[in-house]
């Protein structure tokens, strides 16, 4: 075996690989999990959270004439003595927060 091929092979093997990943990477829609993850540190900088619930399936959505694929949700925390909700609206494609409501 001729070590000059067998090292260009290994080196198109890794190209090759690494291509692939980030191709797969770009058309991986975000889990629900990561969302409320970047949701929740979001959240995090304006104070402890209380509690968090994601819907685990993707649902249409449209919001300025754009339309996307998104995972809605909520999240609570405590401002000082009272109780905060927030219903959120996420990207499934990317994770971006589209929208946050506060509940009453």
């Amino acid at each position: 075996m001729n070590w000059k091929s067998f090292l260009i092979g290994v080196g198109v093997g890794l190209a090759s690989g690494y291509a692939a990943r980030e191709l797969l990477s770009l058309k991986t829609p975000v889990t629900p999990e990561k969302a409320l993850a970047n949701i929740k540190d979001a959240f995090k900088q304006e104070g402890p959270i209380s509690g968090s619930w994601i819907h685990m399936k993707s649902e249409p959505y449209e919001k300025g004439h754009l339309k996307y694929q998104v995972y809605k949700g909520g999240i609570s925390r405590f401002s000082g003595e009272e109780a905060e909700q927030f219903e959120f609206i996420a990207d499934a494609e990317t994770g971006t927060i589209l929208d946050i409501f506060p509940l009453q």
